[in-house]
């Protein structure tokens, strides 16, 4: 356990510099696209003072439900986050579900408009 908190305290530590070489790695090596590590840096660099009125510029892509045409979602979801087949449909299946995190809103729109073409019910956050 202690091994895990040392871990977690290293990861929050990073610069934002040793966050992009991270999240390269993971994309090239590991086929993982860190979208998370983004909005952990965010939250904790903008923790030392931000203003509470301010406009949100990130934004969660959250899938609700598959809709009619699971199937098409499936590959939809799939195709966007660039997941494998049974991870995209693990992710449908367990809807409400995170498709893409910390996106910008423009990003978070046409994602959410994709989705929805396919007949899937997505909100965002």
């Amino acid at each position: 356990m202690a091994d895990l908190k040392d871990f977690a305290e290293q990861l929050v530590n990073l610069t934002v510099k040793e966050v992009n070489e991270l999240a390269t790695i993971l994309k090239d090596e590991y086929g993982i696209e860190p979208a998370a590590a983004a909005v952990a840096v965010a939250a904790g660099g903008g923790a030392a003072g931000g203003d509470a009125a301010e406009e949100q510029t990130e934004f969660d892509v959250i899938l609700k439900a598959a809709g009619g045409s699971k199937l098409a979602v499936v590959k939809l979801v799939k195709e966007l986050t660039g997941l494998g087949l049974k991870e995209a449909k693990g992710l449908v299946d367990d809807a409400p579900s995170a498709i893409k995190e910390g996106v910008t809103k423009d990003e978070a729109e046409a994602l959410k408009a994709s989705l929805e073409e396919a007949g899937a019910e997505v909100e965002l956050k």
